[in-house]
Parts: C-alpha cells; sequence; structure tokens
C-alpha cells in the first residue's frame, strides 16, 4: 500500500510539472507571437503613413529616390542591439513589469527598423515569405521541443557558425559582393533554421517547477526574445531569395 501511495504521489508530482511546462512553454510563445504582431504593425503604420519621415529621409540617386534614416532613425536601428545587450547581462537585476517592457519596446523598435523592407519588396511576396518562414520555424521549434536528442553540442556549432555569419556580413557592407550576399543569405537560412530548434529545447531546458512567478515571467520574456529574433532573422535571409523587389 505505502508503494502504491508513492507512485501516485510522484505520478501525481510529474503530471504537475508537465502542467507547468506547458504553460511556461505556451507563455514563452504567446510573447513571441505578441512581439512579432507589434512589429509587423509598427512596421506598417511607419511605412504607410507620415510616420516615415520622422525616422527616414526621402533622397536623390542615380536609381531614383531612396529612403535614408535621419538622426532618430539611427537612433531606432541600433537601439534594439542595445537592448539586447541589456536584457542578456541586466535581466537578472530588472524587474518582471521592467523585462516585459523592455520587450515590447524593443519590438516596436524592431518595427521602425523593417518598414525599410515594405518600400523594397511587394506586399505579395513580403505575405508568401512570412508564412514560408513561420511554416519552417513551427516545424523546428516542435522537433527541438519534442526531440529526445542534446542538441548542446549543435548549438555550440551553430554559435560559431552565427559568428561567421555576422563577419562575412559586415565585409560584405565594404566589397558589395553579390557572390558573396547569396553565400551569406544561404548561411544565414541554415543557422537559423537551426537554432530554432536549438533554442526551443534549451528554453525548455530552462523550466524549474520550483521558480517563483517573477523568475519564471522573465524565463518566459528571455526565452521569447530568443525565438523572435529567430524568426526575424530567418524570414530576412528568406526574403533574400523569396522577395520580388518593387
Amino acid at each position: 500500500m505505502a508503494n502504491y501511495d508513492n507512485r501516485l504521489a510522484a505520478g501525481s508530482a510529474v503530471a504537475a510539472v508537465d502542467q507547468g511546462l506547458r504553460s511556461y512553454m505556451l507563455r514563452v510563445y504567446n510573447y513571441m507571437m505578441v512581439g512579432l504582431g507589434l512589429t509587423g504593425a509598427v512596421a506598417w503604420l511607419t511605412a504607410n503613413t507620415a510616420l516615415y519621415s520622422v525616422f527616414f529621409s526621402q533622397v536623390q540617386t542615380a536609381n531614383g529616390v531612396a529612403l535614408q534614416p535621419n538622426i532618430l532613425g539611427w537612433i531606432a536601428i541600433f537601439a534594439p542591439v542595445g537592448m539586447v545587450l541589456l536584457f542578456s547581462f541586466g535581466m537578472q537585476r530588472m524587474s518582471f513589469a521592467a523585462a516585459q517592457g523592455t520587450f515590447w519596446l524593443y519590438s516596436a523598435l524592431m518595427g521602425i527598423s523593417l518598414s525599410t523592407i515594405l518600400f523594397v519588396y511587394t506586399g505579395a511576396s513580403i505575405a508568401l515569405t512570412f508564412f514560408v518562414t513561420a511554416a519552417t520555424f513551427g516545424a523546428m521549434s516542435l522537433w527541438g521541443y519534442t526531440t529526445s536528442r542534446d542538441l548542446t553540442g549543435f548549438g555550440s556549432f551553430l554559435f560559431m557558425g552565427l559568428i561567421g555569419l555576422i563577419l562575412a556580413s559586415l565585409a560584405n557592407m565594404f566589397f558589395q559582393s553579390t557572390q558573396l550576399q547569396f553565400v551569406v543569405s544561404v548561411i544565414g537560412v541554415l543557422i537559423f533554421t537551426g537554432l530554432t530548434a536549438y533554442d526551443s529545447q534549451s528554453i525548455k531546458n530552462m523550466y524549474f517547477a520550483g521558480d517563483d512567478s517573477e523568475t519564471t515571467g522573465k524565463k518566459a520574456i528571455m526565452g521569447a526574445l530568443r525565438l523572435y529574433l529567430d524568426f526575424i532573422n530567418l524570414f530576412i535571409f528568406l526574403l533574400r531569395f523569396m522577395g520580388n523587389r518593387r
């Protein structure tokens, strides 16, 4: 009888952990999707209203009129980089409300940065690329969440590839090579497809049933940021292949 009671208690504990994990992951995905929605809304408003003139100026080029960021535009473009660093090194000292507010602000600023693609690519190709990105992201995230394979070593390899990708992208800003840009785009798609699976498993492993609500909430926001970045970068690299320019 005692053994039966112990097994029953153990089973109840496992069920409680599973339920808590599902709620935690659902919270992560909800934050990510709301962040993506906010980014899309701000990008559309910036591109389709007079708001664009606050951040961008029209300049005449050999190919016609182009948009160039002004001082506020450059701030909006580079501010998210600083906010990611703030998340990475200051999350422990931030309150849940501050972390949540920073994530929403980050998502909005990314919308300003990404509004320029609405001027460069057709709406139909952007929509198609978004759905392809969502399908790829969903499949890889599900695999990363459900697989029993440890992806830690895979993640280390992807991180080294990401550093190389950043360096190659910076180099191409000076060389302006179409061949290098193609290679960078291919590698970018592969890296962020893999990172989607790795981050999904890593975020799952971050969950601990004994965390208080404040800690769990901040973990969910940090996890949402990681998946948000995977989605956005995968979308941008895919758009270079699938996007039809205006």
